[in-house]
């Protein structure tokens, strides 16, 4: 899948297709000598208490949409309506501050930002998208310049790669959705507005950060949109929600809900946070990877499915209503299976995606080596960063002249690069094939690695494989890559 950086659209997040994306080298160099307008001292996430809880992804969720409970916003809003929640707290403020602010691009302009690729430079005027980015490297100075005397919107692509907290945020959520979370930073001077109205295919979080924006919602012409789009005015009607965001407010809303907004008058600029996540996670797409490998288990089983098409299909022949029949009825009988449960519903290409592009755990890299002692048969072991590994079931990649067999394949993201977080760079071929092999089993041991994944501790004897030798070279295997631990 092509780029989505040069896009400009608002909270659109990136799925890159490639394995995996190699890491962006950065030289640092002096700061630009002019820098943008002095604001108010700059809290440090690690000054400003977290009113987040990061225990657990669920606790990081919950404390992220506080007051509402988490059960009430799948309920009620999730994929249905937006969300407006105010917050007083000076606390909340000042720590979302912190998150991201003005003042931080004259330092983070020292990394070699690129237009397009790391930051957009973008004005909505009558109802157009006006894109004011130049070539090459971001400079400070002109980047303040265009801010200031252009009243333009600046956009800085996945900040997660160079600010900490958010990639603690980024990473937790990613294991509570189970799914990528992207984001975006979008700074407007006062009295302006970055994009026009348009819709979005992911949901969006939005956390104000700095000054007010003023929001406006419209009813979706595409509920759950599957693709971005802009709107025209005469079509979007009027707004549903006109909400007025302010520091340490959150909005949600889901794909598809047409949007668009501006920093009001007397407010000297506004600073957002977009999170950003479930990009092509719908049941079409859930069935558009799991299609292939069951019609071609199925095939091995029904001769019906293995006889010919009629002659000359292809050449617009055979076309009719006896075809559709016959397609019909395999499908029919294919999801009848799936129904009583003797077809395997297996997903690979989504679960690759998102295990081979997501963030690294929140961790020193130090902590991420194999740990403790090496498993024995009389231990009691268990696993290691279970939300960043995924298990698969495909046929076996290895090219010999007998039937494909299907294989195992344990894949994790402990190594992923943060650098590169959604931004689509592809990877060199060595890494790119290291990634999409992981760690191959034989299909004998795919009952131990659920067990292993199922329970909370698991003594090394109750492994359900057929010796002690296959036990062990399993854990040795899990062990080797740090994703198991003898207790």
């Amino acid at each position: 899948m092509s780029s989505q950086r040069c896009s400009l659209r608002d909270t659109q997040v990136k799925m890159p297709k490639k394995s995996k994306a190699k890491s962006v080298k950065r030289r640092g160099s002096d700061a630009d000598a002019e820098q943008l307008p002095p604001k108010q001292s700059r809290p440090e996430p690690g000054d400003t208490p977290s009113p987040l809880c990061f225990s657990s992804p669920g606790s990081l969720f919950q404390s992220l949409i506080q007051p509402m409970g988490t059960e009430q916003f799948f309920r009620e809003y999730w994929e249905k309506k937006p969300l407006h929640l105010q917050r007083s707290d000076p606390h909340t403020a000042s720590y979302y501050q912190s998150l991201f602010q003005l003042s931080d691009l004259r330092g983070l302009c020292s990394q070699d930002l690129e237009y397009c690729r790391d930051v957009n430079v973008v004005r909505c005027i009558n109802g157009k998208k006006k894109v004011l980015n130049k070539q090459g490297h971001v400079k400070n100075s002109v980047l303040n310049k265009d801010f200031v005397q252009n009243k333009a919107t600046i956009q800085f692509h996945q900040p997660q790669r160079f600010k900490d907290e958010l990639w603690r945020i980024q990473e937790k959520l990613e294991c509570f959705f189970g799914a990528l979370v992207g984001s975006n930073v979008y700074i407007t001077p006062q009295e302006s507005q970055g994009l026009p109205a348009h819709y979005d295919d992911v949901e969006v979080f939005i956390l104000q950060l700095e000054g007010q924006k003023r929001w406006l919602l419209y009813n979706p012409t595409v509920p759950l949109a599957a693709e971005y789009s802009v709107e025209s005015e005469e079509r979007i009607g009027s707004p549903t929600h006109d909400i007025l965001l302010k520091a340490g407010d959150l909005l949600y809303f889901p794909r598809g809900t047409i949007h668009q907004a501006n920093t009001p008058a007397g407010v000297d600029h506004s600073t957002h946070l977009t999170l950003s996540t479930y990009q092509r996670m719908a049941w079409g797409d859930l069935l558009l990877d799991i299609f292939p490998s069951l019609l071609c288990d199925r095939s091995k089983t029904e001769v019906s499915l293995r006889d010919g098409m009629p002659r000359r299909f292809l050449l617009g022949n055979g076309e009719g209503l006896d075809v559709s029949r016959q397609l019909a009825a395999g499908l029919r009988s294919l999801a009848d299976e799936m129904e009583t449960g003797m077809q395997d519903v297996r997903s690979t290409h989504m679960k690759r995606d998102f295990i081979s592009n997501r963030l690294p755990p929140y961790i020193q890299q130090e902590l991420l080596t194999p740990s403790g002692r090496i498993p024995a048969l009389e231990d009691v072991v268990c696993l290691r960063f279970k939300d960043h590994m995924v298990i698969t079931v495909e046929p076996s990649q290895e090219r010999t002249d007998e039937a494909t067999e299907l294989v195992v394949f344990v894949l994790h993201s402990l190594r992923n690069p943060r650098e590169s977080h959604m931004m689509g760079e592809s990877c060199d071929e060595e890494e790119e094939q290291d990634i999409s092999r992981g760690l191959q089993f034989p299909v004998s041991h795919l009952q131990a690695l659920r067990q292993l994944q199922q329970a909370e501790t698991l003594a090394v004897a109750q492994l359900q494989l057929p010796t002690p030798e296959a036990k062990l070279s399993l854990l040795l295997a899990l062990w080797s890559e740090s994703l198991l631990v003898v207790l």
